[in-house]
């Protein structure tokens, strides 16, 4: 990924932290030369050096067959993104899009079955446990588990390179900055909204 030094993210607790917090991502390996994409809520396991992105997919899905012939998967964690507008800057310039973006790349392997229920007892405990009625894996029946783990195909990554970059107006002066996020707040959307709180909590990290 393409960083210029005004957006590069070298703080791996803070690059974790996004990881978490985004954790829908989107895994890339190749077949022949032919990219393959899926889209897959992931865990990130940090067991000290190495850390491993865990996670699973459908048993019919052609690219976990990859895994074996692919020297390198890369995986994108994406955040908030927001289109910036020339007209707020004071001088006449171009417009631009901020973002967040995290890649890793790592080796990928399958999980056996022991591994594979431990990843899906954490993940279940992740989005269920602050719900009213959590359905959480020892809740459900063997039955219906035994059947499921049929159809899916767990896998681990060791993670290799990190790189990320949060594009959030930081070569701007404080004038403009300050301006791109009184007019984020009010465009409506709630991507736009949720950069402009992003580039706000930097500002008053950074005063």
């Amino acid at each position: 990924m393409y960083i210029p030094k005004y957006f590069k993210v070298t703080d791996v607790s803070e690059i974790w932290d996004f990881v978490q917090k985004n954790s829908f991502g989107t895994m890339v390996t190749t077949k022949q030369g032919k990219p393959i994409a899926t889209h897959l809520p992931l865990q990130l396991i940090k067991e000290g050096d190495p850390c491993y992105i865990t996670g699973h997919m459908a048993y019919g899905n052609p690219q976990w067959r990859t895994f074996e012939t692919c020297e390198d998967v890369l995986v994108m964690f994406q955040g908030p993104h927001a289109y910036i507008s020339s007209s707020w800057y004071e001088q006449e310039n171009v417009p631009t899009w901020n973002y967040q973006a995290v890649h890793v790349y790592g080796t990928a392997s399958i999980l056996n079955e022991e591994e594979l229920k431990q990843d899906l007892t954490m993940l279940l405990q992740k989005y269920e446990e602050n719900r009213e009625n959590p359905v959480l894996w020892d809740k459900l029946s063997p039955q219906l588990l035994e059947s499921q783990l049929k159809g899916i195909v767990g896998f681990k990554i060791k993670v290799g390179e990190i790189q990320a970059a949060y594009k959030l107006s930081q070569n701007r002066n404080e004038t403009d900055y300050i301006h791109i996020i009184d007019k984020l707040q009010n465009e409506g959307n709630p991507n736009s909204k949720q950069m402009a709180e992003l580039m706000e909590k930097r500002l008053k990290n950074h005063i």
